[in-house]
C-alpha cells in the first residue's frame, strides 16, 4: 500500500507564510486539503500568495496550467474549525506551547482516532507538544522549511511516544510530496535550527558591537557562499518568527548564553518592523 492509501485528505492549521506553503505542496502533490486559519484576512491573503505561486510556476514552465487549476479544486480554505477533519493534521501556528496544546486538544475532539498528528514547529520539543494527547504515539514534527513550496528539506521529528510506523509514514509523505525528509530524535531546535541559530545570533552581536553594519554582515557572508546573509534571511522568515524560535530555545536549553535573544530583534518586532511581510524589517520593502 502507498502512502494516499493511508492519507487522502491533509488538514494545515495557520495560513500564514509556512502553512500556505505546506498546503501548496500538498494540494500539488494529489492530496485534498483544508486550510484553517481562525483569521479571514490571513485566509484571504494565503489564496492569493498560492495563486500567485502557481502563476509564478507557470511563468517559469515548472507548473502547467492544468496542475494549477487541479491544485486549487483541491484546496478549501475555512475559519471554522470544525471542518478541520483530515488523516493528517500539520499545524503551523505560533510557537507557544500552551496554545499549541490546546489546539491539537480541539483537533483531536473532532477527529478520527485514526488521525495523525504533525507540527512544523522550529524548537519546541514535540514530545512536550504531544503531552496531553490521548494517543500521542500518532503525533511526529514534520518542520518545513521556508518558503516550503521551493524548500527540499523537511525535517521528521520523532518524540518519546511516537509510533515508528508513523515516521516511516512521514518519510513516504514527503516524498510525494518531492520532498527530502531527515528524521531526528526530539532536541530544542532539533538539526537545522540549533545549528543555523548561531547565524543570526552571532550576527546580531556583531552588529549590536558596530563591527559592522546590517549590508556589510549579510554581503560578507553572501560573498562566502550562503545563499542569503542572515539579516536579508530573517526579514524573509519573519523576525518575529525568527526572535520567537530564539526566546524558545534559550528557554529550553536553560538560559545558555549562546542562545541569548538579542535586544535588537526584540526592538524590530516592537516597531513591527517584521520583515517582508510588513514592508520594513532589517531592509525596506515595496508592498
Amino acid at each position: 500500500m502507498g502512502v494516499q492509501d493511508h492519507i487522502k485528505k491533509v488538514g494545515v492549521v495557520g495560513a500564514g507564510t509556512m502553512g500556505q506553503g505546506i498546503a501548496q505542496v500538498a494540494a500539488m502533490a494529489g492530496y485534498q486539503v483544508v486550510l484553517y486559519d481562525i483569521n479571514k484576512d490571513t485566509l484571504k491573503k494565503a489564496q492569493a500568495a498560492i495563486l500567485l505561486n502557481l502563476q509564478k510556476g507557470i511563468e517559469r514552465g515548472k507548473v502547467s496550467e492544468e496542475l494549477m487549476d487541479q491544485t486549487l479544486d483541491r484546496l478549501t480554505l475555512t475559519d471554522q474549525i470544525m471542518e478541520v477533519t483530515a488523516d493528517l493534521i500539520i499545524e503551523a501556528i505560533l510557537e507557544d506551547l500552551a496554545v499549541k496544546q490546546q489546539l491539537f486538544a480541539d483537533l483531536e475532539a473532532i477527529n478520527s482516532p485514526q488521525t495523525y498528528y504533525t507540527s512544523n514547529t522550529s524548537s519546541i520539543p514535540v514530545t512536550q507538544i504531544a503531552a496531553g494527547l490521548n494517543n500521542p504515539a500518532r503525533f511526529a514534527g514534520l518542520h518545513f522549511f521556508n518558503p516550503a513550496h521551493i524548500m527540499k528539506l523537511v525535517e521528521i521529528i520523532s518524540g518519546s511516544a511516537t509510533d515508528p510506523e508513523l515516521i516511516q509514514l512521514l518519510q513516504d509523505f514527503t516524498v510525494s510530496l518531492g520532498k527530502t525528509g531527515v528524521v531526528a530524535n526530539d532536541s530544542p531546535g532539533f538539526i537545522v535550527n540549533r545549528v543555523a541559530r548561531h547565524y543570526y545570533v552571532e550576527s546580531l552581536k556583531i552588529l549590536e558591537e558596530g563591527v559592522s553594519d546590517v549590508q556589510g554582515i549579510d554581503t560578507l557572508l553572501e560573498a562566502t557562499g550562503f545563499p542569503l546573509g542572515p539579516f536579508r534571511l530573517m526579514d524573509l522568515i519573519g523576525i518575529d518568527t525568527n526572535y520567537a524560535v530564539t526566546k524558545s530555545m534559550y528557554r529550553a536549553f536553560h538560559n545558555d548564553p549562546k542562545f541569548r535573544p538579542n535586544r535588537i530583534q526584540q526592538q524590530k518586532v516592537d516597531a513591527g518592523h517584521l520583515g517582508r511581510k510588513s514592508g520594513k524589517g532589517f531592509y525596506e520593502y515595496s508592498q
